[in-house]
């Protein structure tokens, strides 16, 4: 069975996807919200979310072998996430994933899913 690692290209086009995610958050003003919650320098955070993806879309579970269990909310408790970041978030996601991922069907699996864990990771503002 193919993986949804496999059909975004596997370590190399999860690689293309993650760099361009973080090209967006820097330099999209409608994003600045989100920007502001990440150090000045975007590589670590790049890297991690390169491990994240490999694993949660099926491919080696880079982040769990390097930081342990992802623990997401928990380990984004630090950050001030409202709404408006978790909008410039997904508005990254959505774009990244628009001009790198040449699957047009993965997205109808993956991007829903995102965008739950998007809104879970909300910290403030939340009901």
């Amino acid at each position: 069975m193919t993986t949804p690692y496999d059909r975004m290209g596997g370590e190399a086009g999860i690689q293309r996807f993650t760099h361009r995610f973080y090209v967006l958050m820097d330099t999209l003003p409608e994003a600045a919200a989100c920007r502001a919650v990440h150090p000045p320098n975007l590589a670590n955070a790049e890297q991690r979310l390169f491990e994240y993806l490999s694993g949660w879309l099926g491919g080696p579970p880079l982040y769990v072998e390097r930081h342990g269990h992802p623990m997401l909310r928990r380990r984004h408790m630090h950050a001030r996430i409202g709404a408006e970041e978790v909008r410039g978030w997904l508005l990254c996601f959505h774009r990244a994933w628009k001009d790198e991922v040449e699957d047009a069907a993965l997205g109808h699996d993956v991007l829903p899913q995102i965008g739950k864990l998007a809104h879970h990771m909300q910290n403030r503002g939340v009901g």
